[in-house]
């Protein structure tokens, strides 16, 4: 793509930051006929979207705190997203282990009522109480629990099926491209883009978003002359993967004596994900990693509860997000509304901004559609909102046991558990790159455990992914899987990829070069 048509060109809309909210927006935006650019400095969802929960829910602790409008907004889009997205997200069983002396049974089983009732269910059952038996992997004194449903999602790949969605909608994605500066020029942004190879171009913007999550307020300070009132704090979650803690299908939320919850969900098949803490954060939200405060915390609330014990040296892996928050006075971390706010700044014909600060994952659909509805008031000729029914690329199938049986059928030389490992990762997707392949031979070097050059050469060629990091921790979850050989292996053969390609862009095109 020439970079120098790009001098010239103006777009309606460009949105700063590749996050969930930034995808959301650029997706919906291009979908009601908006001109779109999206740049993000590093890869699509590499910072706090690709570090959450995992989680689609309506957030029962938020009751606690009277959150009505937000949980009941999370709790009705469980239902869109499941069905929008049905590769990336499954229902999901939830126990609460009943302690007493934490939250007496008559205030969850109220919680769990109005859990039920604020939205519409059609896909997830009711919430109930059980006694445990004898085979569960909670310690012996826990007797009841009181079950639930919400939903699992594969954070990463949200984002990045948001951005293909928006491409096929005419959106230009720019990754590893930085906005370094913005300022007005009559009745247009014009604005500096910077790419990871140290080239610089323009783009003239009618609007621009700042999605730019916890760097949204930093963001602010590049453009010129506008002044940005907004506190926003800065809080820290931290998750930890472990082998898996039992062999069933739900996910605990397990009580503290603090008051805050820590979930454990099952994960990628053999790990249990734990997670998350709440800590206020100072410093570059890059820089983000697990303490051995969070740590031990993590481990002292999952040995409470459950019969196999862990220490330290069963983690398999961690990773910290920071959740750029509201600022509210006097409250703690984990009391910080997770909700959101939009706001636009400029008029009909000026140069305008729309800031976004806040929000959850479960959320990010309204959230984009809250913001492109403020910001069609400047665009007269824009659609309607449109994406509640539509589904996310590679999502048009059924059920995942369906696409599993039909993918095996199809080639019948591919394993079960790497059919069903497409399946929620790809969806129909998976046929970009399994079509016309008669063998496992046809989908070249096996880099370890299922990982085939014809899916990397896919991510690289179709999915902006660059680098190890992007294919084996966002992409995919194969960082769990591959021994450090493997992974050098795979990290020269994606270099050699990316390189041969960027070399290929500048012959095709000698503008690149000089841009």
């Amino acid at each position: 793509m020439s970079h120098n048509s790009e001098a010239e060109k103006t777009v309606d809309v460009l949105v700063v930051g590749g996050g969930v909210n930034g995808v959301g927006v650029a997706l919906d935006a291009a979908g009601r006929g908006l001109s779109v650019a999206l740049c993000e400095k590093g890869d699509l969802g590499g910072a706090t979207s690709s570090s959450s929960s995992k989680l689609i829910h309506g957030g029962l602790r938020y009751l606690e705190h009277y959150e009505f409008r937000l949980v009941k907004e999370a709790l009705a889009e469980r239902e869109v997203l499941l069905k929008k997205a049905p590769h990336i997200m499954w229902p999901l069983r939830f126990r609460l282990p009943h302690q007493k002396h934490l939250r007496p049974a008559w205030m969850i089983r109220i919680g769990l009522f109005l859990y039920d009732s604020l939205a519409k269910r059609n896909m997830l059952p009711r919430s109930r109480k059980l006694s445990t038996t004898s085979e569960s992997p909670l310690v012996s004194d826990i007797t009841t629990c009181f079950e639930y449903s919400d939903g699992w999602v594969d954070d990463a790949r949200l984002v990045v099926l948001n951005a293909l969605a928006a491409q096929d909608q005419g959106a230009q994605i720019f990754t590893r491209t930085e906005c370094v500066k913005a300022e007005k020029q009559d009745n247009l942004w014009s604005v500096e883009l910077k790419t990871a190879q140290g080239k610089t171009f323009t783009v003239k913007a009618k609007s621009i978003v700042n999605a730019a999550g916890p760097w949204a307020v930093s963001f602010l300070d590049r453009l010129v002359n506008v002044s940005n009132p907004n506190a926003m704090r800065m809080v820290k979650g931290s998750h930890f993967i472990v082998p898996k803690l039992y062999d069933t299908e739900e996910a605990y939320i397990l009580q503290n004596k603090d008051g805050r919850i820590v979930f454990v969900i099952p994960y990628e098949g053999d790990f249990s994900l734990v997670g998350t803490t709440d800590e206020d954060f100072k410093g570059n939200p890059s820089d983000a990693a697990i303490s051995d405060e969070e740590t031990e915390y993590l481990i002292d609330v999952v040995n409470t509860y459950f019969k196999s014990k862990i220490t330290r040296s069963d983690i398999v892996h961690s990773y910290s997000g920071v959740r750029p928050l509201l600022e509210e006075k006097n409250a703690s971390a984990q009391e910080l509304t997770r909700d959101y706010k939009v706001e636009l700044k400029g008029e009909t014909g000026k140069p305008v901004l729309l800031n976004i600060f806040g929000g959850k994952i479960t959320t990010y659909r309204k959230l984009a559609e809250h913001a492109v509805d403020k910001l069609v008031s400047c665009f007269p000729k824009a659609k309607k909102a449109w994406t509640k029914e539509v589904p996310l690329p590679g999502g048009a199938f059924e059920s995942q046991s369906a696409l599993v049986k039909q993918l095996t059928n199809e080639f019948p030389w591919l394993k079960n558990n790497i059919a069903e490992r497409y399946a929620r990762q790809y969806g129909v997707l998976s046929y970009k790159f399994l079509k016309g392949k008669a063998s496992a031979d046809d989908m070249g070097v096996d880099f370890g455990a299922g990982m085939y050059s014809a899916e990397v050469d896919y991510l690289i060629e179709c999915e902006w992914a660059c680098t190890l990091e992007d294919v084996i921790w966002r992409r995919t979850k194969h960082g769990l899987r591959l021994s450090e050989e493997q992974q050098v292996a795979l990290s020269q053969y994606i270099d050699q990829k990316v390189n041969l390609s960027a070399n290929e862009k500048q012959t095709a095109d000698p503008v690149l070069a000089s841009a």
